[in-house]
């Protein structure tokens, strides 16, 4: 196993452990063959294990193992407090005890404010008092280092960055979201501050294995390196050596194995330019099924209205290449749940953003089609439930 270093000096395992798809039995988890998959984790050298209070069961599984396996002073845990949750200083306090209860500990080595999409979650917890709660924290040595999970736009996640002295941060990145959420921009950003950058989502939930159309297997296989297409995933991110560590929601012992096989193998920069156009043939492939072709370069940004042209053409184009659930989802996450709307109804069809499109797309009226299809009606009532519900206190 391999090991990067976060800003304190701490030697993480470039993999970790995501620990919110365990393998079910009955109504609960499978603890037996999740002990087995752990410890064969941990035998391997992975030493970062994260987890989050809305996994159902996963934290009061962690700490059964851990306790049990006499493992808690060897491994890193990382959890996340429900920032959507929060509504006052005293909920802080009371589910943060109740994650300590459940990990059977009474520290966390790596904590994080749970999905964040706009920087008006985090004034939020500011205003219920979350950096004198944090600093006590840390001064007792309850929390050991903090962070924040991540899932809005780039400049979001830019303002968040820049407004605490962060430890660590999570973010979605793959070789499909180089220019999406937090983005490469947001990786490098983040680096340059000391920051440790912890990736989750590294093969979109599997779909860069399960769901890749014939043309990109077909690439793929005819590299001389024989790599698998998880690893060609996994390893198109050690390569980058601002990333920290990268974590596989792993749920069999074959994933296990085969992931720490490619952490010990992977190197930073090792990357040639056949690789790279080995990926750029796959994202091709995948991108034959989008439905606007948007590259995401920004120069039809900023909208004098604020609208998230790049995000809502992405969301739209991942309704066709991945599933149409998953392209709402995202557009939930970035788009639907900012602070400051920034839907395509806002656009007042000024033209501005067609005149500097490198694509020459007819913006305006793909504008009007993709809202059309990522916001049924359920969906826009949904989008607008969770908006009251989230934005509630900082109104």
């Amino acid at each position: 196993m391999q090991y990067r270093k976060d800003r304190n000096g701490n030697a993480l395992s470039v993999l970790g452990f995501g620990c919110m798809r365990f393998s079910k039995k009955g109504s609960g988890i499978d603890i037996g063959k999740t002990e087995k998959e752990l410890l064969a984790a941990y035998h391997a050298g992975v030493n970062y294990f994260d987890t989050a209070y809305i996994y159902p069961g996963s934290e009061a599984a962690v700490g059964e193992i851990f306790e049990r396996n006499r493992l808690r002073d060897k491994v890193n845990i990382a959890t996340k407090l429900p920032q959507y949750l929060i509504g006052n200083r005293s909920a802080l306090d009371r589910y943060f005890g109740e994650e300590l209860s459940r990990l059977r500990t009474d520290y966390v080595d790596y904590y994080l404010m749970h999905h964040l999409t706009d920087v008006a979650m985090w004034e939020k917890l500011k205003r219920v008092g979350i950096l004198d709660w944090i600093a006590e924290k840390k001064r007792c040595g309850a929390i050991r280092n903090i962070g924040f999970s991540y899932h809005g736009n780039t400049e979001n996640f830019l303002k968040i960055l820049d407004d605490y002295d962060w430890d660590f941060c999570q973010i979605q990145y793959n070789y499909l979201d180089e220019v999406a959420q937090a983005g490469r921009e947001g990786l490098q950003c983040a680096s340059r501050k000391g920051l440790a950058v912890m990736i989750m989502e590294p093969l979109r939930g599997g779909k860069l294995v399960n769901m890749l159309p014939e043309a990109a297997k077909k690439a793929m296989a005819e590299s001389s390196r024989g790599w698998s297409a998880a690893e060609w995933g996994l390893r198109w991110l050690y390569n980058q050596p601002e990333v920290t560590v990268v974590l596989s929601g792993m749920n069999s012992m074959e994933m296990v194995e085969a992931n720490c096989r490619t952490a010990e193998d992977a190197r930073i920069g090792v990357f040639t330019a056949e690789d790279f156009e080995t990926l750029e043939k796959v994202k091709r492939a995948i991108r034959e099924r989008e439905r606007v072709g948007c590259t995401g370069c920004r120069y039809c940004m900023p909208c004098p209205k604020g609208v998230d042209i790049p995000g809502i053409f992405r969301c739209w184009n991942t309704m066709y290449t991945e599933s149409k659930r998953e392209g709402r989802l995202q557009f939930a996450q970035t788009v639907g749940l900012t602070r400051a709307p920034s839907f395509a109804t806002q656009c007042i069809r000024c033209g501005k953003c067609e005149q500097h499109c490198p694509q020459s797309i007819p913006i305006r009226e793909k504008l009007q089609e993709a809202d059309r299809a990522l916001r049924p009606l359920p969906y826009k009532l949904a989008i607008s439930a969770a908006r009251r519900f989230m934005f509630r206190a900082s109104r």
